[in-house]
């Protein structure tokens, strides 16, 4: 059984804080050769869109099919996936723009270096409204599927069907531009998915036991009924990771990219998958995170369309967003 492979056979997984420090290794293992890819045929933005999100958001996958095994659940996939989405939106996108504000477009300076250069982020912001439009779209029929309070098999059809779409046309575009540039992927790529297939191996053991503790577990926090919550919180992690790298880096279209092609994964891949198995029921916090999502893709397509960078004052609004959510959601 995989259970029994020997690269975790000595792990103590009825230990909470081992399966936490777990889940935090093999996600920073997973980040660090999603570096070493962009240099491999997957450029920017597109990496962010289309590989990254597979990555931070293997951890709410994972858990969307864990809660597949009973019936009744559905709910705490929606909280986890909500919470996931509206925290990389406000909290971790709101502390990038106040700590490390970067131009996703840099001034150019003369020259036709300084051109070229110009022209390459002018495309990856072309890249990165049309993902904002994406998840606006996603939400948005989202919100419509949900309108009669509950999700069934083929809302979740149609959200799944949605999310294939959108990432088969990802992969057109990768095949397309490296064509144009008479270009292959590196072979060593291989090796590198199959280091990030052993690193979400690593999550699924992970979030699978720690599920498995609050479940039986004696703590007036860390109960099932707060699981959707709890996990979504600590999934956050690994793009959290993302943004201070890259935010560091000077890189912030890929921390916008990022974290927005996270949400694709959640909104509509997760929920989707799930109803596919059992109905979901739509709690009173959802139309306060969906205002948050639509609301904050709106904010960010104006923002980087016409001074191509998030303002650091945004920051501080989107904090207080993210207050609110989380009084609507757990103190009210």
């Amino acid at each position: 059984m995989l259970s029994q492979l020997s690269i975790f056979r000595f792990i103590d997984l009825g230990n909470p804080w081992v399966l936490l420090a777990l889940f935090a290794l093999a996600s920073a293992v997973m980040i660090w050769r999603l570096h070493a890819m962009e240099a491999k045929g997957f450029e920017g933005t597109v990496l962010g869109t289309l590989i990254m999100p597979y990555c931070s958001g293997a951890a709410n996958l994972i858990f969307a099919l864990v809660m597949t095994r009973t019936a009744g659940n559905g709910q705490k996939v929606l909280e986890n996936c909500l919470v996931n989405n509206v925290t990389n939106l406000t909290l971790i996108l709101g502390l990038s723009a106040i700590f490390c504000s970067a131009a996703i477009v840099p001034k150019s300076g003369a020259g036709g270096k300084a051109k070229k250069s110009a022209d390459f982020y002018q495309l990856y912001r072309l890249d990165l409204l049309t993902t904002l439009v994406a998840m606006g779209l996603f939400t948005g029929v989202l919100w419509a599927l949900a309108k009669d309070g509950v999700l069934d098999f083929y809302d979740g059809l149609v959200l799944v069907a949605l999310f294939l779409f959108w990432q088969v046309l990802h992969v057109f575009e990768i095949l397309k531009t490296n064509v144009r540039k008479s270009r292959s992927l590196h072979w060593t790529i291989a090796i590198d998915l199959l280091l990030i297939a052993a690193c979400a191996y690593g999550i699924y053991l992970s979030v699978d036991h720690l599920v498995s503790w609050i479940e039986h577990g004696n703590s007036r926090i860390f109960t099932f009924a707060n699981l959707g919550w709890l996990s979504g919180a600590v999934m956050v992690l690994p793009n959290a990771i993302l943004a201070i790298y890259y935010a560091r880096s000077a890189r912030q279209d890929i921390v916008v990219s990022s974290q927005v092609g996270d949400a694709h994964i959640c909104i509509p891949m997760c929920i989707g998958l799930y109803a596919l198995f059992d109905p979901i029921k739509i709690p009173g916090f959802f139309q306060t995170s969906v205002v948050i999502i639509l609301g904050s893709a709106a904010i960010y397509f104006v923002l980087i369309a016409t001074l191509g960078r998030l303002q650091r004052w945004l920051g501080v609004g989107f904090l207080g967003a993210y207050a609110v959510f989380v009084y609507q959601g757990i103190v009210h």
